[in-house]
């Protein structure tokens, strides 16, 4: 049925959403049209400024719409400690859940060869290069214990110890498979507090 072309596209659309199957997708819609048009028009009219205005921190590579982002601004941040993150979404958590006050930097992903992601879509280049800037006296790894994050942190663990850097790794209660932005707060500060040192080969 042609009037159900854009019903269908807008479920459709819904499903690009992480965990968002059919259901939940056509649960959405329908709330949305029957419900709530003045916070779908708000949420369209947002979604589309934010697509269009936020892109990646020169610094970090995290979210940002401007060219460095407020944590590369700050300049009370400590330059000795770089902590490297899979995602944007870990930025946020660690900040929310620890008191950490160094410097980050984002991948935004992992080594994933299978995928065709490799060292140079992770800007293993500019991590170098950040590395050699700063000249941190610790990197810290606060990645997920996957098979990828595992090697994804063993060929950053490599470009700090090149470079003389100490690396260490968050430890305790971040479970195996975890994704940083699922720990509880709790959990996650624990984890970022208790890692350790990681051994150079």
């Amino acid at each position: 049925m042609p009037e159900k072309a854009l019903l269908n596209e807008l479920i459709d659309s819904l499903r690009c959403l992480p965990g968002v199957g059919p259901k939940s997708a056509q649960r959405m819609a329908f709330h949305i049209l029957q419900r709530d048009r003045s916070g779908g028009a708000r949420l369209a009219a947002v979604l589309a400024e934010a697509v269009r205005s936020i892109g990646h921190c020169q610094m970090c590579r995290t979210l940002t719409e401007n060219a460095l982002c407020e944590l590369c601004r700050n300049s009370t941040r400590d330059d000795s400690v770089l902590c490297v993150v899979e995602n944007p979404s870990d930025v946020m958590a660690l900040e929310q859940a620890t008191g950490f006050r160094g410097r980050y930097f984002v991948l935004g992903g992992r080594l994933s060869p299978l995928d065709g992601i490799g060292p140079a879509e992770l800007g293993m280049d500019q991590l170098a290069q950040r590395l050699d800037e700063l000249r941190p006296a610790e990197l810290i790894l606060a990645m997920t214990t996957t098979v990828e994050g595992e090697a994804t942190a063993h060929y950053v663990g490599e470009l700090a110890a090149e470079r003389g850097v100490a690396t260490s790794r968050i430890a305790h209660g971040v479970p195996l498979g975890g994704e940083l932005e699922y720990v509880d707060g709790g959990t996650l500060a624990h984890a970022f507090a208790g890692r350790r040192r990681v051994a150079a080969e």
